[in-house]
């Protein structure tokens, strides 16, 4: 399926009143597969920080894992997720993500996903430590295929409102007093649009951001994925966890005036081998499993061999594959490559790893309810512990479509369960006030930026140290305190101060990540401390939790 989505065709008005059921901050798989969910029992406002063709979602290449293949079975594919995730994964929500999501999967075929078939099955392919082939694909345009399926749902169901181009800022809360103990609770949230600063007020809330690859300056992220919806849930009094296991995708292009564009595991799942810039297989010697090692391990691999030969990156060879094949199954590589003069099918791929994906993230349960009433999170931006300390390849898409229906489900219920006049007895007054930016400061963002993706790679992505991790600690205060919040409700937005606010969310984020770095002494999954190399199961089968209201947690399994 193959749609246009921009913003002629989609709903995307200005409406005087705001106010929603729910409201669903995100467009990724996660957000849309959430409003479809939530639109069958109450009003829907989807709103999105670009347009609805971007997301982290879209650029998804390799598959959906799901344990529909003849040999497989939901027990294999928890038991491959939890070994991936190195004993921090939470095995409920695993299960619930794995046998959810066959059916999940199922609906998608129905309404319309393009998949690649073999006889009556689809044709399912291998990606690194699954046990089994069980990743249903389209070519290497999964994401794609599988968000034009869920937008062109969105924008035929008339109980869905999406307004595009807008940011949200922070969210709306306020402090409920019961008998025994005070609880925060979410209305909504603050919201960039049409060059003015409006509440968006809810009954209930969804987040689902996405991811944050852009805090680093080798990604496979777009360039939407600059940590908000992390930044925010954290400014509002959510909780944070496993923030320190950000996964780094092994294999992103790495050509002069190229971007970092994702090289597919599938492509190592098909039989594709590294090699290094004097033409040696290295994988071998690192993992029995070789080049379908799990993600760390295959990123540490490719950062040594650059360390030992000296030179910027390694090499993707999967010239053994008929140029027919390679067309047929990796399209959006063949074509990618080709336009920076690469012919995949005769010439080896230069890839470094990249960041990819984050682990971590808002504390939710299996329901996806925060710890604020009212908010729900879903999605990369949330962590209901299903990959631990290190996501199995391909089971993101799946987390998005699982823990989407869950989210707006429950988000529908609360609710069904808030008289109609709720929302109009609010007194704005009485609100947290969002923190907002001097539209007077001069400030040189992309400096402030290259700064901070400068000691996050340095000190905060594959490899860590205690050193190193107190360093960019210091940078991180030194570089935020060139940007000073206020509270104000007057301010005029322009383009700059939405990259001045971006700017804050993406710096609190790396604070986030390198805090909770920190606080971990071990290597697990993710996070590698270079002082602490071994897993340390005796004191650390557990997990770093953070939250601005009090000093950091280690919460036990």
């Amino acid at each position: 399926m193959d749609i246009e989505t921009d913003d002629s065709v989609v709903k995307s008005n200005d409406p005087i009143n705001l106010d929603t059921d729910v409201l669903i901050i995100g467009s990724g798989a996660a957000g849309l597969r959430a409003a479809l969910a939530a639109s069958e029992h109450v009003e829907v406002t989807l709103i999105t920080k670009t347009t609805l063709k971007e997301s982290n979602s879209i650029y998804a290449q390799g598959g959906i894992a799901v344990a529909m293949n003849i040999d497989d079975t939901v027990d294999l594919h928890v038991e491959d997720t939890c070994n991936a995730g190195c004993g921090l994964c939470d095995v409920t929500a695993v299960e619930i993500m794995v046998s959810e999501g066959i059916p999940r999967v199922s609906e998608l075929v129905d309404w319309g996903a393009n998949f690649d078939w073999e006889g009556t099955l689809p044709r399912f392919t291998q990606e690194a430590a699954h046990s089994r082939k069980r990743i249903v694909h389209k070519g290497d345009a999964t994401g794609r295929e599988t968000t034009d399926v869920l937008i062109q749902k969105v924008l035929n169901n008339d109980r869905i409102r999406v307004i595009s181009n807008t940011f949200a800022t922070d969210f709306i809360t306020s402090i409920e007093n019961t008998s025994n103990s005070e609880q925060k609770v979410c209305h909504g949230v603050y919201a960039i649009l049409n060059g003015e600063i409006r509440p968006i007020l809810a009954k209930a809330t969804i987040l689902a951001t996405g991811g944050l690859g852009k805090i680093y300056p080798c990604t496979s992220n777009p360039e939407v994925a600059t940590g908000d919806g992390f930044a925010a849930a954290w400014r509002a009094g959510c909780n944070m966890i496993d923030m320190e296991f950000v996964q780094f995708h092994p294999t992103t292009l790495y050509l002069n005036n190229a971007p970092s564009f994702l090289i597919s595991e599938a492509v190592r799942g098909e039989g594709g081998k590294l090699v290094n810039i004097i033409g040696e297989q290295f994988m071998d010697k690192y993992h029995e499993k070789g080049e379908l090692a799990p993600r760390d391990v295959v990123s540490r691999a490719i950062q040594n061999e650059m360390y030992l030969t000296g030179f910027p990156c390694v090499y993707l060879d999967i010239t053994h594959m008929t140029q027919d094949y390679i067309i047929e199954r990796f399209p959006t590589i063949y074509e990618t490559t080709k336009n920076y003069g690469l012919d995949i099918s005769k010439d080896v791929i230069p890839v470094r790893p990249g960041a990819h994906f984050m682990m971590g993230g808002v504390q939710t349960n299996i329901e996806t309810e925060t710890n604020i009433k009212g908010l729900y999170a879903c999605g990369e931006v949330a962590c209901t512990g299903v990959h631990g300390a290190n996501r199995l390849a391909s089971n993101s898409l799946l987390e998005c479509l699982v823990y989407g229906v869950r989210a707006g489900v429950n988000a529908a219920e609360h609710a069904s369960s808030i008289g109609s006049s709720k929302l109009s007895e609010l007194d704005m007054e009485h609100f947290d006030v969002t923190q907002e930016f001097s539209p007077e400061s001069e400030l040189d963002i992309q400096s402030v930026k290259d700064a901070m993706r400068e000691t996050l790679w340095e000190n905060v992505g594959i490899e860590r140290s205690e050193e190193g991790l107190e360093v960019t600690l210091q940078d991180l205060e030194l570089i935020g305190s060139n940007i000073k919040p206020h509270a104000t409700k007057t301010v005029t937005p322009n383009t700059s101060y939405i990259e001045n606010y971006e700017t804050i969310n993406m710096l609190a984020t790396a604070w986030l990540i390198t805090k909770s770095a920190l606080i971990r002494t071990e290597s697990r999954g993710g996070h590698y401390r270079s002082d602490y190399p071994e897993q340390n199961d005796n004191d650390w089968l557990n997990r770093v939790l953070l939250n601005k209201d009090f000093e950091p947690d280690i919460v036990c399994l």
